[in-house]
This record gives C-alpha cells, structure tokens and sequence, in this order.
C-alpha cells in the first residue's frame, strides 16, 4: 500500500485565494496599472518559498488586507473565516488600520519599531512583502528612472531611507534567504538612485 502524500495547501488556502482576490479586485499596484493581487500572490509565493506554512501563506495573501480594505471590520472578518493565528499575522504586518493614516513619518517611524519584536511568521511574511516590492521598485528605476519616485509619499530619500531601516529591523532576528535577497537588491537601488 502507498502512503499517500500529505497536502501542502487546504482549502483553507483557495478560499482564501478567491476571498483576496474578491476584497482587491479593483486596486492597481501604485503608478500602474498592474492588478494589486499579483503583488500579494507574489508575497505568498515567497513566504511558501521560504518555509512558511499555510497560515504565514494565508496571511501573505491577506497582509494589506486590513491596513487597504476595511481596518478593524476587515481584520475580524479574516479572523472568522481564517482563524486567529492568520489575523494575528495580518495585524503584525499593518502598519495602520485608520483612516485617514497617520502621518507618513510617524506611521513608518512606528511599523519599525514594532518589526523588531513581531512574531517569526510575520517576520517571514514582512521580509516577503518588502523584498517584492523592492524588486518592483528595482524594475520601475531600470524602465522609468527617477520618475519612480514620485509615486511614493517618501519620495526618493524617504523611501530609500525606510527600505534600509525595515531590513536592519528584520535583521534584528535572524538571518534567512529572504533578508539577504532584500538586502541585495536594496543595494542595487541605492546604486541606482
């Protein structure tokens, strides 16, 4: 008799596909017109990439979900359907669950400090989400050049500078192939700029 192979994703995972996919249909990625859902499929990717479970692949999927699309009614509705351990996730990687945002100084200043003593899943899931916007920011300063600031509130030196300081927070745990590949292409940008 063959042992059958264990299930790496649940349906837990294509409901929350579909329920991501549903909640950001109509956002574009910043200064395109790119649907916002390959960025946070692009995050689960990475985190899977990376080790993480269902629960960190899950929450990949949904970590902008409160901070975008709906604040604290957003967060206890993915508790719901995904469970506490996901929402926890979620909540650790927003950086803001009220509108309007706090300033964008203050708002930064403040996830940073907060990175540093987050959980390992929401670690992995913040590194994920930073190295692929990084990447995408990377590709937009080959294509476009320094027009790829202006899409930011930072700007060029705001945006530089809180790249760097989110991962010299995240290193603040340890290291994984994730924070090198962040760190790698924050060089590059800084090269570039």
């Amino acid at each position: 008799m063959t042992r059958a192979k264990k299930r790496l994703l649940t349906s837990r995972f294509e409901d929350a596909l579909v329920f991501t996919a549903q909640l950001h249909a109509q956002q574009r990625r910043k200064g395109g017109q790119t649907p916002y859902l390959s960025h946070l499929m692009s995050v689960a990717a990475l985190v899977l990439e990376d080790g993480g479970g269902e629960d960190e692949a899950i929450a990949a999927l949904l970590h902008d979900s409160a901070e975008d699309q709906g604040g604290k009614k957003a967060l206890e509705k993915i508790r719901s359907l995904f469970g506490n351990r996901v929402a926890e996730i979620v909540l650790e990687c927003s950086d803001s669950m009220t509108t309007p945002k706090p300033r964008w100084k203050a708002r930064k200043l403040q996830h940073i400090e907060h990175i540093r003593s987050a959980s390992p899943e929401a670690q992995r899931v913040i590194s994920a989400d930073k190295l692929h916007n990084a990447r995408s920011v990377l590709r937009d300063l080959r294509s476009l050049g320094s027009s790829t600031w202006d899409k930011f509130l930072g700007g060029k030196d705001g945006t530089l500078w809180y790249y760097r300081a989110v991962q010299q927070a995240l290193n603040h745990g340890s290291k994984s192939y994730l924070l090198e590949e962040l760190e790698r292409v924050i060089t590059k940008i800084e090269k570039l700029a």
